[in-house]
């Protein structure tokens, strides 16, 4: 437990350096700040796109051991996005098309909720 418990660890912090970097670099391609968050959007995607060919790639070679350090730690660390996409997925290939939506929808919706709910508050006591 312990060593799986350090491999996310280890993971998380590379996936979320090379967030980081990959948030600097297309600043630095863009020129400075665009109005679209193009970082996070593009990092979501990529991350969704690894997520799904590694665990065909870990599931056919026998690589499922990797998956804490690779979905959990660096691909979370990248981006969360990438194990949502990958459960509500695993929800329509199941053909729980109902959970999958309703899964979606309170992700989606719940999460910007909450966001809000946590600026109100804060904002509330602080100010």
């Amino acid at each position: 437990m312990v060593n799986t418990l350090l491999l996310v660890a280890l993971g998380g912090a590379l996936g979320a350096s090379l967030r980081f970097l990959w948030g600097v670099g297309l600043f630095r391609l863009f020129g400075g700040p665009v109005s679209f968050p193009v970082a996070i959007m593009t990092a979501n995607i990529l991350g969704s796109f690894l997520m799904g060919a590694f665990v065909v790639f870990a599931a056919q070679r026998g690589a499922m051991h990797l998956s804490p350090f690779v979905m959990t730690g660096l691909l979370g660390g990248f981006t969360t996005f990438s194990a949502f996409s990958l459960e509500a997925i695993t929800l329509i290939e199941r053909g729980a098309m109902g959970q999958a939506g309703l899964y979606v929808a309170l992700s989606v919706g719940l999460s910007l909720f909450g966001l809000v709910a946590g600026l109100w508050l804060m904002r509330t006591i602080l100010l």
